[in-house]
């Protein structure tokens, strides 16, 4: 793969920045960059080990609900207080703080050794995490808090890295293996976090193991994965050079005024805020629902059965397999003949989802096999979309910006959707059960209850994409305007665009990697 840099032409010859149209020159700049090129196993490598870390972030998140699951997290807690195992306030906090400092860092200085730091920060907190007296939970939230800052630097970063080795279809097929590992890591880190539990008797050796595979990651992120030019891959886009000229603010008010990505994004936080909700309380949902069929008996002594955590971590896994790859690639081909393809099928499968899921939640109490069904169902079609989102951000937004725009959809997902998802339905089950007998049935129908809202937060959230297709093609045509074309929504006269220094040239186009 080569890219060389090409000067971006914007309404009458002059190139838009960050802040506004730079001021016509005809004075040539000193010198032009070299052009830069990887091989293409060299892009493929990288996208491995990308992949890899992916896993990693997802398994090291998810391992306390698997041990939840099993008991070791307090089965007995109150619905409110086990909530607060999984996402303590303290994570919300560091996550608004740390995600928008990772995009702005990622759009102006090397993303290699922001990645790097970023796993060393959330293994490290991890595996302290380990070693914490129950005595000092405050302290194990706090730790849990930094993994989330860890885990946000990468979740941030690592897609634009993608989008800068990957282009058009080979981009779509990256990203969907890509957001693969979401639910192969969620499921793994359920089954991991169930297994070791049982296996051992104590829940801090998950946390104990995941350092090492850690450990490999960051080794090969530094030897294998390269960090190449903002825009490297773009046909007519720029690799950007130095640091923009824009502030964080301007970025800011540039994607508030970018339709198609607040639309999308406001789409993310309604898949978020379900999936959230399903992977804590999913499994203990099934446990209770086994009771109430007699199929169990009720878990009196911790730890208690861990197979319902392993049943929805390899629901989780086989789902999320097969619905990103079905997403990804009906996306591929049906983009070939309508534009607008990518938000449709994003409100197609979550509108499908939303009626899955509210089956599976009403046909528990009257037979578990169709409960099981409708929620593998509901799983897959909420899986389609992860892959998807992720090119619909890459193609509303310039290249220069995207590390932004990816730390505010993820703020904005988590802070709104699966940060307090899991607090939203332990407070509503607690308080439906609050008036109740305290009978595993009572429990059962509480936390059923609770769950129902998912369904209508999922529909809304595919109304939210049908919004996003009205103005999809208008924000792709503008990103694509020599790559800085969406930018002119935000015009202030006085600041310069670090294009200036680029000659003007005619450099054939890049070969796709």
């Amino acid at each position: 793969m080569s890219v060389e840099f090409r000067q971006p032409e914007g309404l009458h010859g002059q190139s838009p920045g960050p802040g506004g149209p730079s001021r016509a020159t005809d004075t040539d700049p000193p010198s032009l960059p070299a052009p830069w090129s990887l091989p293409r196993w060299r892009a493929y490598v990288a996208a491995a080990v990308l992949c890899y870390i992916n896993l990693l972030n997802y398994m090291n998140w998810f391992i306390i609900a698997g041990e939840a699951g099993a008991g070791q997290a307090g089965q007995h807690l109150p619905p409110l207080h086990a909530a607060l195992c999984v996402s303590p306030p303290v994570f919300i906090s560091f996550l608004l703080l740390s995600a928008p400092v990772f995009g702005y860092l990622g759009d102006r200085h090397s993303r290699k050794a922001t990645l790097s730091f970023g796993i060393l920060l959330w293994s490290g907190a991890g595996l302290s995490s380990s070693f914490i007296s129950p005595r000092y939970s405050w302290l194990f939230f706090l730790s849990r808090g930094l993994v989330g800052t860890g885990t946000a630097s990468y979740s941030t970063i690592a897609p634009t890295v993608l989008g800068d080795l990957f282009v058009r279809d080979q981009r779509t097929r990256v990203l969907a293996i890509f957001y693969i590992f979401i639910p192969v890591g969620s499921g793994l880190g359920y089954v991991l976090g169930s297994a070791v539990a049982e296996l051992t008797g104590n829940w801090r050796w998950a946390l104990r193991i995941m350092p090492c595979l850690e450990a490999v990651a960051l080794i090969l992120l530094i030897m294998l994965v390269p960090d190449p030019p903002r825009g490297a891959a773009e046909k007519q886009g720029v690799a950007t050079t130095g640091d923009p000229r824009s502030s964080w603010c301007e970025d800011v008010r540039y994607l508030w005024r970018n339709w198609s990505f607040v639309w999308s994004t406001l789409g993310v936080t309604a898949m978020a805020f379900v999936t959230g909700a399903l992977g804590f309380w999913a499994p203990k949902f099934l446990f209770e629902a086994r009771v109430v069929h007699g199929l169990l008996l009720p878990c009196f002594r911790e730890p208690c059965n861990s197979q319902d955590s392993l049943i929805f971590g390899a629901l989780t896994v086989v789902t999320g397999i097969i619905g990103v790859i079905l997403g990804a690639e009906t996306s591929r081909r049906y983009k070939k003949v309508n534009p607008q393809a990518e938000p449709l099928i994003c409100a197609a499968s979550l509108l499908a989802a939303a009626p899955c899921l509210y089956l599976a939640l009403i046909l528990a109490p009257t037979t578990l096999l169709a409960s099981y069904v409708f929620l593998a169902l509901g799983e897959l079609l909420l899986s389609c979309n992860w892959a998807v989102v992720a090119d619909i951000l890459l193609s509303v937004v310039v290249p220069r910006c995207r590390g932004t725009a990816e730390a505010l959809q993820i703020t904005v997902g988590h802070i709104l959707g699966d940060a307090g998802s899991p607090y939203l339905m332990g407070l509503i089950s607690s308080a439906l059960q609050a008036g109740r007998p305290d009978t595993y049935l009572q429990r059962f129908l509480s936390l059923q209850q609770s769950f129902l809202c998912c369904a209508f937060v999922i529909a809304l959230g595919g109304g939210c994409f049908l919004l996003t297709a009205l103005y999809l093609e208008r924000d792709q045509a503008q990103a694509q305007k020599s790559g800085t074309g969406t930018l002119l929504l935000c015009t202030h006269a006085g600041l310069r665009s670090e294009n200036q220094r680029l000659i003007p040239g005619r450099g054939a186009p890049p070969k796709d990697p």
